[in-house]
């Protein structure tokens, strides 16, 4: 499966986000819900969706933070510099956040549109001590009732071509596309060959069909 960006920064990523959230909620005092909104907003969303080590690897979250609301609300914060001992909820929702965009490769408005700020704070005391899989879990079953059409149904509407047509197209089996579409087959474990023809049809990636 592709990730997001290299593992190597993935705890600094999520370090960070958590720290970003807890000192904005905790320190700064903007809402959640609010904090979300304009940190999707902030180039720095893209930039750590990125892995972007000049984001990742020469910030930390308190500057992260103060940024983001000083862009968006027109106030800049001071920065506190002692570290907050411990792990809020908040810091939690930034962790676990930046763990499931890196490992899904998705950005974060999409995981954001499926959870509220709430609905995550809902989450931390169930989840806050199992293994990271189980948010992961929890997520992508959200993530598809939120997103029911695969990938290749999406991209192939858009192209504005019938599954009948995409077949004799691509040389790829109806049957198999309509089977890829229904998720009754895993696109995922498609022969690199069969990937290849779909995605010069329909004029795409072969990452973009992968369900994540």
């Amino acid at each position: 499966m592709i990730r997001a960006y290299r593992e190597t920064y993935l705890s600094k990523a999520q370090s960070l986000l958590g720290d970003a959230f807890d000192y904005a909620v905790n320190v700064f005092g903007v809402p959640g819900d609010v904090f979300v909104k304009i940190f999707i907003a902030n180039p720095i969303c893209t930039r750590l969706e990125n892995g972007d080590p000049s984001c990742v690897a020469a910030k930390n979250g308190i500057e992260i933070a103060a940024e983001i609301i000083a862009d968006a609300l027109g106030e800049k914060k001071q920065i506190e510099i002692e570290p907050r001992l411990g792990r809020s909820e908040e810091y939690w929702i930034g962790w676990a956040v930046a763990y499931y965009q890196w490992y899904s490769d998705r950005k974060f408005s999409e995981i954001f549109k499926i959870y509220s700020f709430d609905d995550l704070k809902v989450l931390y005391h169930p989840l806050h001590e199992a293994d990271i899989s189980k948010f992961v879990e929890i997520t992508e079953a959200r993530i598809k009732s939120v997103f029911p059409e695969t990938n290749l149904k999406r991209i192939r509407t858009a192209y504005g071509c019938s599954q009948a047509e995409l077949a004799e197209m691509s040389g790829v089996g109806l049957r198999s596309i309509q089977m890829y579409e229904q998720r009754n087959k895993d696109i995922n474990k498609a022969s690199a060959e069969s990937l290849l023809r779909i995605s010069k049809v329909l004029g795409c990636r072969i990452e973009d069909l992968i369900e994540k």
